[in-house]
């Protein structure tokens, strides 16, 4: 929305005013820090490879299930005030989708399926990108709802140590994304305001409750999906970090 139409939808002098004041401080604020989903850096195609390998030709449907009830676990946890650590949501859906799909799930392919988890690595694009951002002096961190043992060994992975400032797990405030608890870590971490942080989302959802929040927000959209219809849009959309520091840039200058 541009700042006359915003304006436009203030009734009166006083609160045009107002209005144009905030449009200013807003268009005015430079990021000065990058808080990122984790989906965003690390790659999770493996985890749909090994699926394959586990179950032939069922594999791309079960873990597309695994998927949504993995977040949607999430929500419904946040919402019913029943939170457990993204481990065990992770763990649940995927016994939900196995048994939903009928397919035997052992103890041991359980394990293996959980563990590779463990074993995630960074995009290709992922390690310049970073190394940029934080050599021009901005502040990074992740705001995820993986554990912080999950990041940690995703960051080891993928040989990115010293390039985060902390891990913001939404096991800090025990609310997943997008409950607004998980969102306002990064303002506390970083000490800043949050037109001042850009969120880079990996879902479309995430990006939509990013913005509800009011960080400058990028869609990192690596899977060419289609934008939620939540009323808002992201400040920026791109298929990569490579996109995402294009847009951090052009927001310092």
């Amino acid at each position: 929305m541009n700042r006359r139409n915003f304006v436009g939808l203030v009734a009166g002098g006083a609160a045009a005013l107002y209005a144009e004041q905030v449009m200013a401080a807003v268009a005015g604020a430079k990021i000065k820090a990058i808080a990122f989903d984790g989906f965003t850096v690390f790659d999770a195609r493996p985890v749909a490879a090994l699926a394959e390998r586990v179950f032939p030709g069922r594999g791309e449907e079960m873990n597309a299930l695994w998927r949504t009830r993995q977040f949607e676990y999430t929500w419904l946890r946040t919402v019913g005030h029943r939170y457990v650590d993204f481990w065990q949501v992770t763990e649940e859906a995927l016994t939900f989708s196995c048994t939903s799909l009928k397919l035997e799930l052992t103890k041991a392919d359980r394990d293996r399926l959980m563990q590779s988890y463990l074993g995630l690595k960074a995009w290709p694009d992922a390690l310049e990108a970073l190394k940029g951002l934080k050599a021009s002096g901005l502040r990074l961190a992740f705001l995820s709802n993986f554990t912080v043992a999950m990041l940690d060994q995703a960051v080891k992975n993928s040989g990115l140590e010293g390039i985060f400032d902390d891990h913001l797990s939404t096991d800090r405030v025990r609310a997943f994304k997008p409950d607004p608890r998980a969102y306002g870590m990064a303002i506390n971490a970083f000490g800043l305001r949050k037109e001042e942080i850009a969120f880079a989302a990996f879902g479309g959802w995430d990006a939509m409750g990013a913005k509800w929040f009011g960080y400058q927000t990028f869609w990192v959209n690596r899977a060419h999906a289609v934008t939620e219809h939540l009323g808002v849009v992201p400040d920026g959309v791109g298929s990569d970090l490579n996109d995402l520091a294009m847009f951090v840039q052009a927001r310092r200058k």
